[in-house]
């Protein structure tokens, strides 16, 4: 992927030198589990994840922060460098909707920190939007367990991660969030879990929008594609890994549909590609088609 040129984000807030005790894994899911499916587990809004979590761990603890080695001021860059490319792609689309975009804050923090509420942000939860801040929350130190843990990892896996939680601030923007978090309690648990389902694979959807977007912005002004061979292979691979029938299967669980939350891994892979190839938002209503097709 060649991220280098694109305009760095102003909305992105470096925390170094986090603390906290986190939270303890349990069941043999592991953290990297807890990591990508806070919401599967919890079955509850991000902030009454975060909660739950900040109850087990008490408030977070600054620590002194470390030297960053090479690697690591890289994906600060990296992390920089696309969200910078959300906000132009999000804007111009916005735009000719004759709508202003309202770019969310990225808080980029190591181990914990403070959500600004009585909330804790913490690092095995993995990233993820807080609808309330309007705020991405990512430890960039998640982009190595899907190297190690899911086997897909690469620059644009990592930048398929970010536009994903990106995709959760639009939803809020037009209102889809408030409209499935209101639902909770009103209707059946497994009803609840379609819905969120629903709202997770329209993320995957818009995600795979800015991809091509950003893809067709760097043609017209580097003069060739932002993506390179093997890139689109990398960020499906990770949306096949994070599929609720994959990480039931690999949790060595039976696999439970009604228990969904996230969508299986075909559909993940399936609203992505959509996206990249469509590039056209109307597409991704996933709101309005039949459960069974989805």
């Amino acid at each position: 992927m060649r991220w280098k040129n694109l305009r760095k984000s102003e909305n992105v807030e470096r925390r170094r030198g986090g603390g906290g005790k986190g939270v303890a894994m349990s069941g043999g899911l592991g953290a990297i589990v807890m990591a990508v499916i806070a919401i599967v587990v919890f079955k509850t809004p991000p902030e009454e994840a975060l909660k739950n979590l900040t109850q087990q761990q008490g408030q977070a603890q600054q620590g002194p922060a470390k030297p960053q080695t090479e690697r690591e001021k890289e994906i600060d860059e990296f992390v920089r460098s696309i969200k910078g490319s959300t906000e132009e792609v999000w804007t111009n689309i916005f735009r000719e909707k004759s709508s202003k975009y309202r770019i969310p804050k990225l808080v980029n923090y190591d181990g914990s920190t403070s959500t600004g509420t009585d909330l804790v942000a913490d690092a095995r939860m993995g990233p993820f939007y807080l609808p309330s801040k309007e705020t991405i929350y990512i430890d960039t130190s998640f982009f190595g367990q899907m190297d190690r843990e899911l086997g897909g990892g690469g620059d644009f896996a990592y930048a398929y991660v970010i536009a994903h939680e990106v995709g959760h601030h639009i939803q809020k923007l037009t209102g889809k969030t408030d409209f499935v978090h209101g639902q909770k309690g009103r209707i059946s648990e497994t009803e609840y879990n379609q819905l969120s389902v629903r709202l997770e694979l329209q993320a995957d959807f818009y995600a795979g929008v800015w991809a091509h977007h950003a893809n067709k912005a760097h043609r017209r002004t580097e003069g060739i594609d932002l993506l390179e061979e093997g890139d689109i292979e990398e960020a499906m691979s990770s949306a096949k890994a994070i599929g609720d029938d994959t990480l039931q299967k690999n949790a060595g669980r039976r696999v439970q549909p009604e228990s969904f939350s996230h969508g299986t891994s075909e559909q993940r892979m399936r609203w992505f590609v959509k996206g990249i190839r469509s590039g056209d938002i109307k597409q991704g209503d996933t709101f309005t088609i039949d459960y069974r097709n989805l």
